[in-house]
């Protein structure tokens, strides 16, 4: 072979080399075009957008707590109990007495004598009783669980009471309207309209001692409706 042509076959196998080369580099930066303008190392070059991940306790907001519920303010078990210290002045409600064996004061002192007390009473079923700031004792007998109440509270009462429900709310416990108990005997039946839940003489509407059949108009403006021994009301009005 001449010094010739051995020269241009080098020259050619060098020239496919390159030209093979070449062609990888163009791929790459067509591939890199195509990418979004990463550089080979997989970094976005410079004015690329880049998106952010949340990092935590960043700007999401933690989870609210929920604010711990209010335990309810009661009167447990029985004694004696100085108003101000062992118990808060308020207004109280006891349920679910039978037989009268509940029984309740609210006294001026500590004497014990019958001239201290300002309110009492043997209830059966439902209680409320005002304690005043001015009060010096509460004392409560075999009653359940006092637990203080709203006097603002309202509700939707259904139905009618129990012959001996007690004590009950009206707009709470009892609706207003006409109701009436039958069968009484003996002058059992005792009810009781009045305007607040002091239980002193002065708080009573009105009030009977009834034999046979009972009618009672319990007014929207009434505080409370009271009904010890009676048979079973129905409203009629």
């Amino acid at each position: 072979m001449s010094q010739q042509s051995q020269q241009q076959r080098n020259w050619f196998a060098r020239h496919k080399v390159l030209t093979a080369a070449g062609a990888i580099v163009a791929v790459v930066v067509i591939g890199a075009a195509v990418g979004g303008g990463g550089d080979d190392t997989g970094s976005p070059k410079a004015g690329a957008k880049q998106e952010q991940s949340a990092k935590p306790g960043g700007d999401e907001k933690a989870p609210e707590s929920k604010a711990p519920e209010k335990k309810a303010v009661t009167i447990d078990g029985d004694g004696d109990f100085e108003v101000g210290s062992d118990v808060k002045p308020g207004l109280y409600r006891t349920t679910g007495n039978k037989d009268a064996e509940c029984y309740w004061e609210r006294a001026k002192s500590a004497s014990g004598d019958v001239d201290s007390i300002l309110a009492n009473d043997n209830v059966t079923g439902t209680s409320y009783v005002e304690i005043k700031a001015s009060d010096k004792l509460f004392k409560s007998t075999g009653c359940g669980t006092w637990e203080a109440v709203d006097a603002k509270a309202t509700g939707t009462p259904k139905g009618a009471p129990k012959g001996n429900g007690g004590m009950l709310k009206v707009g709470v416990d009892i609706a207003p309207g006409t109701y009436k108990s039958t069968g009484n005997k003996d002058a059992e039946c005792y009810w009781e309209r009045s305007k607040d839940a002091s239980h002193s003489t002065d708080s009573i509407i009105a009030n009977d001692n009834v034999t046979g059949t009972a009618i009672v108009k319990v007014a929207a403006s009434d505080a409370y409706f009271k009904t010890t021994g009676c048979g079973d009301w129905a409203k009629t009005g």
